[in-house]
């Protein structure tokens, strides 16, 4: 790892992982023809992101059984095989898949169980770094799943357990079964709804966070247009999404315009300046930073180290503020 990497080291939660401020996202290289892909993906194309991301000092992958329905877990594997210092491996379960590719939500402790199994099965490794429940549903299950958590854990199967997309409410309700050491939740600045309720209490709880879509799913990136939208393939679930659409796509990219002002000047991407947005908040640990090829890590990498100022910070907000959705 560099030297600026292990610089920028920061503690999550309450576990011993010391993460780069953003980690690598492996959603998009779960691949085409499931329910929530980002079309189809050249796997040859996602190794050489991962080991890109791990050359310039990026230390943890965020993944999850259902991306690609397995298939995101497998190539991480593949990837991983050749390095020599191994990353920290996140993942999650609670997404499960029926064989005509329906999604449905379980979170019964035999389930849990399953899907760890098969998770550290594809992922080819003994123990999780973080094993995360994805969504809390079904919402009467979210005892039973995390006490199955807790118990795979003191198993020696993984090493830190924490939640993704939970409320205030639901994580005090699994608190009281076991200590919870990371939230997962979405947030950039065109999605802000945990800033009211949910960072201070996890800043109070000593929960770590570890934000997803920074970018906005690449809306933020510099590279979107309403026409590069027009073209993308009909299985890519973010056509379908308001902030990919009209009203809100004009304002949104007027958005990235004053991001690319503000990078300019220092020479990063308009998605380098969106992450450093997020990063911004003391609340959050680390970042999600997604790459579906080593040129996209080789732009965003930037972000392991560049900081806005108070005025850039700012002059972000005042725009939200005067623009909003």
């Amino acid at each position: 790892m560099s030297k600026l990497a292990t610089e920028s080291l920061r503690k999550l939660g309450n576990s011993d992982l010391a993460i780069t401020p953003i980690g690598f996202g492996a959603w998009a290289i779960g691949g085409g023809d499931w329910q929530y892909s980002w079309g189809a993906q050249d796997d040859n194309d996602s190794i050489a992101a991962i080991h890109r991301a791990l050359d310039l000092g990026i230390n943890w992958i965020d993944t999850a059984a259902i991306y690609g329905l397995g298939h995101s877990e497998e190539v991480v594997a593949r990837a991983l095989r050749s390095v020599s210092k191994k990353p920290y491996v996140f993942t999650k379960c609670s997404m499960r898949w029926r064989e005509d590719k329906s999604i449905y939500n379980s979170l019964k402790a035999a389930s849990v169980a399953e899907e760890l199994e098969a998770s550290l099965r594809r992922l080819q490794v003994d123990t999780i770094d973080l094993y995360q429940v994805h969504w809390p549903n079904p919402e009467d299950e979210i005892e039973e799943g995390w006490e199955a958590l807790a118990r795979l854990r003191e198993q020696g199967k993984i090493r830190w357990i924490g939640v993704s997309n939970f409320n205030v409410e639901q994580m005090k309700r699994v608190q009281k079964i076991a200590p919870i050491t990371s939230l997962q939740p979405p947030y950039s600045m065109l999605r802000r709804a945990i800033e009211a309720e949910i960072l201070p209490f996890v800043q109070a709880n000593d929960i770590g966070v570890i934000n997803y879509s920074p970018m906005l799913s690449g809306m933020l990136t510099g590279k979107m247009s309403a026409e590069r939208i027009a073209a993308m393939p009909a299985d890519d679930w973010r056509r379908k999404t308001p902030e990919f659409n009209e009203p809100r796509l004009g304002r949104n990219l007027r958005l990235v315009e004053l991001l690319r002002a503000i990078g300019k000047a220092h020479d990063v991407v308009p998605g380098v300046v969106a992450v450093a947005w997020t990063l911004h908040h003391p609340a959050v640990t680390g970042a999600i930073v997604g790459g579906r090829n080593a040129r996209q890590v080789e732009e965003t990498a930037a972000a392991l180290s560049f900081r806005l100022n108070e005025e850039e910070y700012a002059r972000i907000n005042d725009f939200l503020a005067a623009n909003p959705a």
